[in-house]
């Protein structure tokens, strides 16, 4: 019950605000020297204050204008406790609607989802966890990490922190905007196109996922977004380079009138010379731009045609 009794007060509180203050003005007009104030004995009524805390009275002008940054203190610090206990919910995990599209090990891909009514920015966040390469690369990577491979244990519910937060006093420029996080379970960089069959152990299948995301977040409102602000940290990072432009013209197909942001957290890495080694064992041990080099042809990758086209055929990794 206390979710009612909250919103309750917070929206009365705001009326008795609005209420106060052109009493304040009108108590300010009265203590002029030519002005008559009623009093009790003559018999004239003395209008009773909407709220005993919140009254002004007749007070001097230095003492109004501290009672009024008293009072929008006060007002703010409510409205604080207002915000938490509306807008704090925790994300629901949703399930993508196309059963096609999955994690590495063919279970469900989906998002997490917290709804700020009325908002027109939206905040989708990718997840990192790095990938993994070749048959032995994922299945140790199964067998440490399942949880970034399959939704089998991924809990109903997640609370954001950060640019993820509810809270504004943690998260003062997105607190109140729509929220959306997309696990990480596709070993691939969100890039991968490439199903799971009968001749492959493991589905990647991360620009999908983003795809399918996007397309069901239509009826929760995202076509009425203003600006849409694709985020993500290490291999999330890297997503977003490779496919905020994808994801922007989605958007327009879907007609929707947005402008797409992209934030990338830790998602660049150097390509400087590696050290001459033999065939490297696991994800660990090898560079980046091996695994990524290697990665690609497993995944079916979808590469930005844009940057494609700047490098000849073999050296797309350089756009990772």
């Amino acid at each position: 019950m206390r979710f009612p009794i909250t919103l309750a007060f917070c929206t009365m509180f705001g009326v008795a605000m609005a209420l106060t203050r052109p009493q304040s003005k009108v108590a300010a007009r009265n203590t002029g020297p030519n002005r008559r104030t009623p009093s009790p004995s003559s018999g004239e009524s003395v209008p009773p204050a909407a709220h005993p805390q919140l009254a002004l009275g007749n007070l001097t002008t230095a003492e109004d204008n501290d009672n009024l940054v008293s009072n929008v203190r006060t007002l703010a610090q409510t409205l604080h406790q207002c915000s938490k206990s509306t807008s704090a919910e925790k994300m629901k995990l949703n399930f993508l609607k196309s059963t096609t599209v999955t994690c590495n090990d063919g279970t469900p891909a989906g998002y997490y989802l917290r709804v700020s009514k009325g908002s027109r920015r939206w905040l989708i966040f990718l997840e990192g966890g790095w990938c993994c390469y070749n048959k032995e690369s994922c299945d140790a990577r199964y067998r440490s990490i399942p949880r970034l491979m399959s939704s089998t244990d991924w809990p109903l519910t997640q609370k954001g922190s950060g640019i993820l937060s509810a809270d504004p006093e943690e998260n003062p420029q997105w607190w109140n905007a729509n929220i959306v996080i997309v696990p990480y379970c596709s070993s691939d960089v969100w890039s991968g196109t490439a199903p799971k069959a009968r001749q492959a152990d493991y589905a990647f299948m991360g620009s999908l996922i983003l795809r399918e995301v996007i397309k069901d977040l239509v009826p929760k409102g995202i076509k009425l977004a203003k600006i849409v602000m694709l985020a993500g940290t290490s291999a999330g990072g890297t997503g977003v380079m490779l496919n905020i432009e994808r994801i922007a013209n989605l958007l327009t197909q879907l007609g929707a009138d947005v402008q797409v942001r992209g934030l990338v957290d830790s998602g660049w890495f150097l390509d400087n010379k590696q050290p001459r080694q033999n065939e490297c064992t696991d994800v660990t041990s090898c560079s980046p731009n091996y695994v990524i080099k290697k990665g690609l042809r497993l995944w079916n990758a979808a590469i930005p045609e844009r940057c494609r086209q700047q490098f000849r055929r073999g050296d797309e990794w350089q756009c990772f």
